[in-house]
């Protein structure tokens, strides 16, 4: 059952991937799409990291791992190196955990 279900994802992927490039010629997007689309993208993975940050499951993740995103957030716009904001934004929300904060 799971071979079969991977399989058939594994199909379904493989044709979107090829319809875009045998489509591409036949396809004409107009000038502002094509300025739009790599913006979709951009907001497609901010959209995914915010709900990585704040949820668990279908539930709200509590206060120590936006924390500890915005921690890490604020390193990286400072340009840290990436070990530190990693390891800073696990220990801010680890120490909040810690300190009994959900």
């Amino acid at each position: 059952m799971v071979i079969a279900a991977v399989l058939a994802l594994a199909v379904g992927t493989y044709t979107m991937r090829l319809a875009g490039v045998v489509l591409a010629d036949r396809l004409e997007l107009s000038g502002s799409l094509q300025r739009l689309l790599p913006m979709a993208a951009a907001a497609l993975l901010a959209a995914l990291a915010l709900t990585a940050a704040l949820m668990e499951g279908s539930r709200f993740a509590g206060v120590a791992r936006p924390a500890g995103v915005a921690v890490g957030a604020l390193l990286a716009w400072r340009r840290a190196p990436f070990v530190v904001v990693v390891v800073a934004a696990a220990a801010t929300t680890a120490l909040l955990r810690l300190a009994g904060v959900p």
